[in-house]
């Protein structure tokens, strides 16, 4: 056969097969969110809908589909409609550059396991993390609604606040790495993750991407105590659950970049390499949910003094040292 139709064909296997484990890693995140947050809360989570509430994404699928999807009179219809399959999409697509696990060969030749290995996969990741912000900009200009344009306007003061320092955070793993490969990058951890090599940066991505997922603490985009829903206050029916779906990818986004950027990627002992690549990543989203029970929701003034007056600044000071100590150990 073909060296290029098996090519394509992997490659339409690998896409499959990635579509199909997020969509599903999305929809038990909800669950195990719900139950967890419910053991946190001294209260069960779901339960009644098959074995321990196995069955519950499915009913809350049903749920949304079956749903008014609603439009307001005075929205604009086409941008209304148009924006939470973007956010979705944008979310989804990051997973084109992300490698589960080291090459393997097949058919007698060797077969990168990612979709598509890009020497510049880091530049890729950081456009559609900007681009998953034009969703949510959509949506809140398009409903017509003061609180909806309200948590689009918190939304993109908080990209533009905490995607400066995320970026500043990435530069001393390249410095290290030497390149923006996203499969060079984990191939760099191969003896010891950036967490240990650069914690201070790990510490700012952290709290950057944080900030950037819209997630609890930092979910002023749709603060109900404020704004009633921010942003998909006017949505409703499926068009709502793409805005949820959308948030729970990019958690499993965040945490896959946080497991190749920082803790080694599939490197580890004794399990297979995919299976401590997913170990990690539901790690880091166990990580996000822990910080959503657990801490309190700050002023939208103090998030963006904190990322302008503190975040950038030890950024900058961290790209200074690690340039410094690399130059140091080369000469």
């Amino acid at each position: 056969m073909n060296t290029a139709i098996i090519t394509v064909i992997l490659t339409l296997c690998k896409l499959a097969l990635i579509f199909g484990v997020v969509l599903s890693m999305a929809a038990y995140l909800v669950l195990a969110e719900r139950k967890l947050l419910g053991r946190m809360q001294l209260r069960y989570g779901p339960n009644r809908i098959g074995p321990g509430g196995m069955i519950q994404p499915l009913c809350d699928v049903i749920k949304l589909i079956t749903k008014e999807d609603f439009i307001p009179e005075r929205a604009d219809k086409w941008l209304f409609l148009f924006a939470p399959g973007l956010t979705a999409l944008t979310a989804l697509l990051s997973f084109a550059v992300v490698p589960f696990a080291p090459p393997v060969t097949l058919f007698g030749q060797e077969l990168p396991m990612v979709v598509c290995d890009l020497n510049i996969g880091l530049l890729y990741l950081l456009g559609l993390s900007s681009l998953g912000v034009y969703g949510v900009v959509l949506g809140g200009w398009a409903s017509n609604s003061k609180y909806s344009l309200l948590g689009a306007m918190r939304s993109l003061g908080q990209l533009l606040s905490y995607e400066l320092a995320m970026g500043l955070a990435l530069i001393p793993v390249v410095l290290s790495a030497k390149s923006f490969s996203i499969t060079e990058i984990v191939m760099s951890q191969a003896t010891l993750p950036n967490l240990v090599k650069h914690p201070l940066a790990f510490l700012i991505f952290m709290i950057s991407v944080a900030a950037e997922s819209k997630r609890t603490p930092f979910d002023m985009p749709e603060a109900e105590n404020e704004i009633v829903g921010g942003f998909h206050t006017e949505y409703s029916g499926m068009r709502f659950g793409l805005f949820f779906v959308g948030e729970y990818i990019n958690l499993i986004v965040i945490g896959a970049m946080v497991t190749v950027l920082f803790l080694g990627g599939w490197h580890g002992p004794l399990l297979p390499p995919v299976a401590w690549f997913l170990i990690k990543v539901l790690f880091v989203a166990f990580v996000f949910i822990w910080a959503r029970g657990s801490m309190p929701r700050p002023r939208y003034d103090q998030l963006m003094r904190f990322g302008w007056t503190v975040m950038i600044p030890i950024g900058v000071i961290n790209i200074l040292l690690t340039a410094a100590v690399l130059l140091a150990i080369n000469s």
